[in-house]
């Protein structure tokens, strides 16, 4: 063997070799667990709920019309858009969280977006009907946002009860207001379709609507208690398993971030208007008036047919709120929309507006189709 073939002879001061097997390394899904939860204990959340900046532009008896702040320079071209919400649930649904915001996503579009919220107390709460939404508030901030545009009249969307305010609004011909596209995400028409109010209708078949009645005009709303425990019973076994999915996931962020959010949102559940909830129950429940085009307010017939401008339906395939079927009845019913779109997306009652597929499924529909009537008169 020659010089240069020899080993290299351990010089003074070196570690002896080893020959032991180096120590594995972590795992990631471990770091990412212990981060989580180093920052779940030293920040006390994990959710970016932060909202994003809005200001009133017009100031109703009882509603308010806010305009988001651009995060972009806007553009022109691209029509503004009204976000109706439902009763009962907090406005922020369209703005869930940091990375699950639909108005974040939007305004990164540069088109400009406002939305409607109510007052969920005062006197004359109680007292508010649908007619009120149809007729007044929804009107109203349609006129208020077509002001701030020179005349342009906005896209309207909503969610759950909202979409159904949107599409009852356009149907109205009380008003008149500006609309130039409808979109309604999980907006349920066919309430027979609805496997959780299957047993009040049954109740109210059997006692001619008399105990329903007597408890929410006793109270003068329908409490938010309640309205939180009707949206849990539909998604029983996932607030059951929580726990195990929390443990299970905790390398998880993203899952981790929306379970926060949405419990947030459950948290802030108000209560439902009397009178509002009294016709929800009576026309729409009871009577399945809206599955039928038969629903009346103040005394008019208010017809799903009159529906004079384009509209987009987005279904939750794993929605128990309002089922695929609930939702798809419209179609039956929206005769006279010049442009009618029926999708079907993954996701349950929100999480077909607010989930984490969203951004690629229901939201590009939505953008797809505004983008579509822009450019309509």
């Amino acid at each position: 063997m020659t010089a240069e073939q020899l080993p290299d002879a351990p010089r003074d001061g070196d570690s002896p070799p080893t020959t032991g097997r180096p120590l594995p390394a972590v795992p990631q899904s471990v770091v990412s667990a212990w981060d989580n939860l180093w920052d779940w204990v030293t920040q006390g959340h994990l959710a970016d709920t932060r909202r994003m900046p809005r200001l009133p532009v017009l100031l109703g008896d009882g509603y308010t019309v806010h305009r988001y702040e651009p995060t972009v320079g806007t553009d022109p071209a691209l029509a503004p858009l009204l976000l109706v919400p439902p009763l009962g649930a907090p406005d922020f649904a369209f703005d869930l969280r940091r990375g699950a915001s639909l108005v974040e996503d939007l305004l990164a579009t540069g088109r400009e977006i406002y939305i409607v919220t109510y007052d969920q107390s005062g006197p004359a709460a109680g007292r508010r009907g649908l007619e009120l939404w149809v007729d007044e508030i929804v009107p109203a901030a349609l006129y208020a946002v077509a002001d701030h545009h020179d005349g342009v009249a906005p896209h309207l969307a909503g969610w759950s009860l909202g979409g159904l305010f949107a599409l009852l609004s356009a149907a109205s011909g009380v008003a008149g207001a500006p609309i130039r596209s409808v979109t309604a995400f999980a907006s349920p028409v066919d309430v027979s379709e609805v496997p959780l109010v299957a047993p009040f209708r049954s109740v109210a078949e059997y006692t001619g609507g008399r105990i329903f009645s007597a408890a929410y005009r006793t109270l003068g709303s329908f409490p938010a208690t309640v309205v939180k425990w009707a949206f849990q019973l539909t998604s029983v076994e996932r607030y059951l398993t929580k726990p195990v999915t929390l443990l299970t996931h905790l390398d998880d962020r993203q899952l981790l971030e929306q379970i926060e959010a949405v419990d947030l949102l459950m948290a802030s559940m108000t209560a439902y208007p009397g009178r509002a909830f009294g016709q929800i129950y009576h026309h729409v429940i009871r009577s399945n008036d809206l599955a039928q085009d038969e629903l009346r307010l103040a005394g008019r017939p208010v017809r799903l047919a009159d529906v004079h401008v384009p509209v987009l339906l987005v279904a939750g395939a794993d929605d128990v709120i309002a089922p695929v079927a609930s939702v798809e009845r419209a179609t039956e019913l929206l005769t006279g929309s010049p442009d009618l779109r029926f999708v079907v997306r993954p996701g349950g009652h929100l999480g077909v507006l607010a989930g984490r597929r969203a951004r690629e499924q229901s939201w590009r529909d939505m953008e797809t189709f505004l983008a579509a009537h822009d450019r309509d008169a």
